[in-house]
């Protein structure tokens, strides 16, 4: 009996300090189950059930309970009845975390979106596809190669889209998605924040050697030093944890923080800048609030990304979600349909001409290209890249647009191709290095 005690006593000794330990997390499971629920149901429309049972399968996440209100457009969701949170909808923001704060956020403004109709065929349209038939692409081999890697359970594919010459040649998606699902871009909204940095300069509404913490924060030390160009390359020198399975930067700021441009901001210099590349969602939500402060009006901002290039694309499924201040959470929270994503790697496969509307310059597509110091060849300026071979059996003039669990726009000027993948699962470079291969190898 003696033997018993203690062995309960040590065991709930163990709970309590795995209780004591993992608390804190509770608030970042809950909030992204809150939040994922939420915008899958009220954004993307997909079915709450199915986003819980299989979306939230995930080691922690798969122990929130997570429900929606429709009545409200809310999701909310705790771990064993603790922690909860909630995440409520604003058609045209999107699905935004509350907090005890979130009563000061202006819902009431909203993008003003100039959604056209259209007669024209994919890509600069989107009444269907063009009727033509390549006789260098082998069809029966790319359908078998689109077939085996959506019915590979392990890897979660949920839609491959190949595009090659403006012409979709391939496309395929999973079960519960079509060509109209809007699917998270997670990190590719990276690359949507970037390019808005390249309308601008095409603009000459600013450059790229604009030292902002200089400019608008009035900051002399070592901070002061750093320009935009730094913040696109990820190489500021400025302390960031970019870990997602425990509380760090990252984290905090996705999960907690009301306003996201500042979490990188606030971090110490820890180089110089240049020595150092370090990947930081902060950094892209800091350059967001840097864009912001480019307009006069809070609507001018939020109309710019549409104006200027997702509605001036005809990308109309496009959204990207806002903070609890109205900022656009450019780390992450970018929506669109899979072949609204192959539009944007389109335009970048045209180096910025869009059926004869500019709207970067040529030279900008040099600029992103570029490898950045110390990262191996591996990014350029909020694009990914190809340059050292990251991928040996695919061309060195690769770039791409990355997210979270395998979510990919592959652009490869050398072939006039773009890839777009979407899925639940990260995929390692092996994996997508013999996927685009095989792709490429059905195109002579």
């Amino acid at each position: 009996m003696k033997k018993l005690k203690w062995a309960f006593a040590l065991l709930l000794v163990g709970l309590l300090i795995f209780g004591y330990i993992n608390y804190p997390k509770l608030n970042l499971i809950s909030g992204y189950a809150s939040k994922n629920l939420a915008s899958n149901v009220f954004l993307a429309q997909r079915d709450a059930y199915f986003v819980n049972t299989v979306d939230h399968d995930m080691p922690l996440i798969n122990l929130a309970n997570a429900e929606v209100d429709t009545g409200k457009k809310s999701a909310s969701a705790s771990v064993f009845g603790l922690m909860e949170r909630t995440a409520v909808y604003k058609e045209g923001l999107g699905a935004v975390l509350t907090n005890t704060e979130h009563q000061k956020h202006n819902f009431s403004i909203v993008p003003e979106r100039n959604q056209k109709r259209d007669t024209l065929p994919f890509p600069y349209g989107n009444q269907g596809d063009k009727d033509t038939l390549m006789a260098n692409v082998d069809y029966d081999a790319l359908e078998f190669t689109l077939t085996r890697a959506m019915q590979d359970s392990v890897q979660k594919t949920r839609s491959l889209l190949v595009v090659y010459k403006d012409h979709i040649i391939g496309e395929k998606y999973s079960n519960r998605f079509t060509k109209d699902t809007k699917i998270l871009g997670w990190s590719m909204t990276k690359s949507i924040l970037g390019t808005l940095y390249g309308i601008l300069e095409y603009e000459n509404r600013i450059s790229l050697k604009y030292r902002p913490f200089q400019a608008l924060y009035n900051t002399d030390g070592p901070k002061s030093q750093i320009t935009l160009d730094h913040l696109l390359r990820m190489q500021s020198g400025l302390a960031w944890d970019e870990d997602y399975f425990k509380i760090s930067d990252v984290t905090k700021m996705l999960f907690l923080d009301s306003d996201m441009t500042m979490a990188q901001a606030k971090n110490e210099v820890i180089a110089p800048p240049t020595e150092l590349w370090n990947y930081s969602s902060g950094t892209s939500n800091l350059l967001s609030g840097i864009l912001r402060k480019q307009f006069s009006t809070h609507q001018e901002y939020l109309n710019f990304p549409y104006s200027k290039l997702i509605d001036r694309m005809g990308m109309y499924s496009m959204l990207i979600e806002t903070d609890l201040e109205g900022n656009f959470v450019g780390s992450s929270y970018g929506w669109a349909t899979t072949r609204d994503w192959a539009k944007f790697g389109l335009l970048y496969l045209h180096r910025g001409d869009w059926n004869g509307d500019r709207i970067f310059a040529d030279s900008w597509v040099d600029y992103i290209t570029k490898p950045t110091e110390n990262s191996k060849g591996t990014y350029g300026a909020h694009f990914w890249l190809n340059a050292e071979g990251k991928y040996p059996d695919l061309p060195r003039d690769l770039y791409s647009a990355n997210g979270f669990q395998g979510q990919r726009v592959f652009i490869i000027p050398s072939k006039d191709v773009v890839i777009v993948r979407t899925g639940l699962e990260e995929q390692s470079d092996e994996q997508f290095n013999t996927l685009i291969s095989d792709i490429l190898k059905t195109i002579e």
